[in-house]
Formats: C-alpha cells, sequence, structure tokens
C-alpha cells in the first residue's frame, strides 16, 4: 500500500498563483508515483476568485481538496485549518505564491525516508527582497534565537515536511496564540534542515507588509520567552543599584559642597527616565496579558465556511 502524502498550503488572494501551483504539484505527483497526494488548499478568506480557481483545479483533479474559512485567519490559522484536515502519513507545509518551491518536496520526501521526522527548510538566499526586508529577516532570527534559547534555528522557514506523529501533536495543542515555526521546534523529533532558494513570488503582491511581519516577531517571541518578563525584574534591580548610588553621591555632595542636588535638568531627566521605563515595562507586561486572553477566550484558530473533496471518516481529527 502506497504512503499518502498530504499538502497544505493556506492561499489568501492568490488567483493568478492557484493553476501554476496546481500544475506544478502535479508534476511532483508524476515524479513521485510510488506515493499517493493529496493537497488541501485552504482559502483563507480570499476577496478575489482564488476559491473559483481552487474550484476549477478540484473539478479537473479530486486530489486538490478545499478548506474554505470563513474570513481570513492569517498564515497559522489556515495551517492550523489545514493539518486538521490532514490524513497522509506525512504533511508537507507550504505557501501558495510558489517562493516555496514544490521541486523540494521530493527532497523534503526523501529525507524522510531516511528517518528525520521533521524536515524544515532554511532559506539561504531571499530572491528579489529589499535589503530592508533581508535584514528584518536576519533582526528577527538574532532577536527570536536569543530570546528562545536557540529553539528556532536559523533561517528555517514554515516550508516543511513533518511526519504523521509530529502533525497530530500540534493538532492536539490548544495554543491560541499559534506562531507555527515555534511550535514544530518546540516539540523536537529527529529534525534536519535542508537549504533552498526562496523564489519571487509567481504573481500578486506580497501581503508580508512591514507591520505584519513585526506582529508576528513580537507574537512568536512573546509566545516561545520568558526574557522579556524577566527583562523587567533585571531593569528593576539595575535602576534601584543606580537610584541607591547617585543617592550616596548626593549625600556625599551634601557634607562637602552643601548643595543635596545639582539642579533642575537632572530632576526632570531622571522623571522622564522613569516615566520611559514604567511605560515600557507596561507594555511588555501588557503583551503577556493580552496573549493570556486570548487564550482564556477559547475561541477557536479558525472556522470553516465549507469543505470540498473530503470523506468525514478520513478526517485526522
Amino acid at each position: 500500500m502506497k504512503k499518502l502524502i498530504s499538502i497544505v498550503t493556506s492561499a489568501y488572494n492568490e488567483e493568478n498563483n492557484i493553476d501554476e501551483l496546481s500544475r506544478q504539484l502535479t508534476q511532483i505527483f508524476k515524479e513521485n508515483p510510488q506515493y499517493d497526494f493529496e493537497v488541501i488548499f485552504v482559502e483563507n478568506g480570499s476577496t478575489d476568485r482564488t476559491y473559483e480557481k481552487m474550484l476549477q483545479v478540484h473539478q479537473q483533479d479530486p486530489r486538490f481538496k478545499i478548506v474554505q474559512l470563513s474570513r481570513n485567519f492569517r498564515m497559522d490559522g489556515g495551517i492550523t485549518a489545514g493539518l486538521h484536515f490532514a490524513r497522509g502519513d506525512a504533511a508537507v507545509i507550504m505557501t501558495a505564491n510558489l517562493q516555496d518551491k514544490p521541486s523540494m518536496i521530493t527532497e523534503f520526501i526523501r529525507r524522510w525516508e531516511e528517518g528525520y521526522e521533521n524536515v524544515y527548510g532554511i532559506v539561504k538566499k531571499r530572491t528579489g527582497k529589499s535589503l530592508f526586508r533581508k535584514f528584518n529577516s536576519q533582526l528577527f532570527y538574532i532577536i527570536a534565537r536569543s530570546l528562545t534559547d536557540n529553539i528556532i534555528p536559523k533561517n528555517a522557514s514554515d516550508f516543511r515536511l513533518v511526519d504523521k506523529k509530529v502533525y497530530q501533536i500540534i493538532n492536539n495543542m490548544n495554543e491560541r496564540t499559534r506562531f507555527m515555526r515555534g511550535l514544530f521546534s518546540w516539540s523536537g523529533f529527529k529534525s534536519i534542515g535542508v537549504e533552498y532558494e526562496r523564489a519571487q513570488r509567481f504573481a500578486g503582491k506580497s501581503h508580508a507588509h512591514f507591520f505584519h511581519v513585526l506582529h508576528l516577531a513580537v507574537q512568536g517571541i512573546f509566545a516561545f520567552s520568558y526574557a522579556p518578563i524577566r527583562f523587567i525584574a533585571a531593569l528593576g534591580f539595575i535602576v534601584s543599584g543606580a537610584s541607591l548610588f547617585y543617592l550616596l553621591y548626593l549625600v556625599v555632595i551634601f557634607f562637602i559642597i552643601g548643595v543635596p542636588f545639582p539642579g533642575y535638568g537632572t530632576i526632570i531627566s531622571l522623571i522622564l527616565l522613569m516615566f520611559g521605563l514604567l511605560f515600557l515595562t507596561l507594555g511588555i507586561i501588557g503583551q503577556y496579558i493580552a496573549q493570556i486572553y486570548e487564550e482564556v477566550k477559547q475561541r477557536p484558530n479558525y472556522v470553516v465556511s465549507e469543505e470540498i473533496g473530503f470523506n468525514r471518516e478520513e478526517r485526522s481529527d
């Protein structure tokens, strides 16, 4: 009996990429006849003709299945939905814009057959990205790795193949604040990275705007690190120590010169400094409280509007 490979991709306003993506994936199916394949298209609240394009592909090849979400739940929400519908012996996670090259899937499968349970792509080159975007990516990995005890490999992408037992573990995690890259790394298992050059988007405009990427980075760091909250305690200790030394300095000046305070400017500067530190610490605490609030509400990570091509008894959940 052939092993089944599930390919999960989340698409938001990717109408011009669906046909080419399905064409390249079909070619991968032909190159690997020893496996069965299914593709789970997650239509992530698109406002263009992405859903219609998916329907056309499904009608031509029933191996392409569709999960339509009620609105956009971002990339991690879409991938979470797709993995809950996957039933393969392994699952490949990739973007729908063809920046993740389908040709890499064959290499991922080969590594999986060698015994690796989490085969992730390592981006060695980002074609078509500005220097600013490249700098942001490198900065993210430096900060994320240093604040999370190196749990996230350098330049690791969401593009990966994971064994069924791995994605089932992820499916059983009920976290609402999901950073999939971190969850896969945290879960452990035998892992290996495979280098590849990230291609330019095949068509359409990028959805990875600066503030979206910044939100993802902050969410990932706060979901997997206590370093920011520990920073508050360290900052309080440092400021308290500095204040004590400054107070002793004023006492010495008082007995030597007789002037208890150097001047008005110093007082104002210290007040502004303390208020800045205060709001910084409140912001860090507020971020943790916000993520706790999301967990407490227990809202689902996605809402399915329609599913096409699935048999209920084959659902993994």
